[in-house]
Parts: structure tokens; C-alpha cells; sequence
């Protein structure tokens, strides 16, 4: 009848604040786990250089929790299927990269040169972080080159688990 829905139908998208938010299926999957832990990495490493003497670096911190953020809030949201213009899985592999290098460094420097605690609190996380983000950007690389072995036919980009068998002749 009318405008009221049948209690059978589910919303697909939910309305308010709650639009924002990332969708429970995003939450779960692996590549939503690892920006979660990317975000939360990043931001507590920020928070432990801002209370350190090597405030210097909060820098990188900042930006990574800034970028991962917004790409947490691209894939829930779905922008990036709407954006066809950028690559985005070299974009995340792009950030990936410098992200675990730069924490690399910036860890190393915090722990070895700097005495305090928070310092070192920092330089720990920054090193977590590094394995963190070099994971991500060990598996963008192997479903991009998975994506280039079968050809690249698809203008989408590359798929998102496929481990399916290949013809070899």
C-alpha cells in the first residue's frame, strides 16, 4: 500500500550519521581490517610524538592518519567506484609504501636517539605501524600483479580475492 515499506524490505543505505560510517561487511573484510589498524596505528603514534621530545616527527604521523582515514571513508563509502578517473589501488599501494619506509625510519631515530618514554612508546607503534602498512601494500602488489597475469581486461580494476585457477598451457 502507500509509503510504508513491508517489513520484509531492509534499507540498503542507512540515513544520517550512520551513512558514514563504514558498512559491517567493509568492517570485516581484509582490506577494511587493515585501514582500521592503519588509522588507529597512525593516530596513536601521532599522539605519543606529540607528547615526546621528538615532536619533529609528528609530522608523518599526522598525514598518514589523514590519508588512510580518507581512504577508510572512500572504500566504505564506495567513492572510489564513482571516481573512475584515479587509480586507486596504485594510489593505495603509492601510500602504502612511502608510509612503511617513513615509519621505518622515523621509528628507528625515535627509539635509538631519543631517551624519553613517549619516545620510545612512539618508535614502538611506529614499528607496528610499518608492518602494518607493509602488509597492505604486500597484498595491493600481489591482487595488482594478479590482476596484470590475467590480463587486465577489466576496466573496474583488479578483483578482490581471486585465487581462482588459471589456464596454463
Amino acid at each position: 500500500m502507500g509509503d510504508i515499506e513491508s517489513p520484509d524490505s531492509t534499507p540498503t543505505r542507512q540515513a544520517g550519521f550512520f551513512a558514514l560510517l563504514p558498512t559491517k561487511e567493509f568492517v570485516t573484510s581484509r582490506k577494511g581490517q587493515l585501514l582500521i589498524a592503519e588509522v588507529v596505528l597512525s593516530f596513536i603514534t601521532f599522539v605519543c610524538f606529540v607528547a615526546s621530545t621528538a615532536a619533529a616527527f609528528i609530522t608523518a604521523p599526522l598525514i598518514e592518519f589523514l590519508l588512510a582515514f580518507f581512504l577508510l571513508f572512500a572504500y566504505s563509502t564506495k567513492i572510489n567506484e564513482r571516481f573512475k578517473g584515479f587509480h586507486w589501488p596504485l594510489m593505495d599501494f603509492l601510500r602504502c609504501v612511502s608510509a612503511s619506509i617513513i615509519y621505518f625510519i622515523i621509528s628507528i631515530i625515535a627509539v635509538s636517539k631519543y631517551t624519553d618514554g613517549a619516545s620510545k612508546a612512539a618508535g614502538v607503534f611506529g614499528f607496528i605501524a610499518t608492518i602494518v602498512f607493509a602488509l597492505d601494500f604486500y597484498l595491493i602488489f600481489n591482487d595488482l600483479a594478479n590482476f596484470l597475469k590475467q590480463g587486465g581486461d577489466s576496466a573496474d580494476g583488479p578483483p578482490a580475492d581471486n585465487d581462482s585457477d588459471s589456464d596454463s598451457d
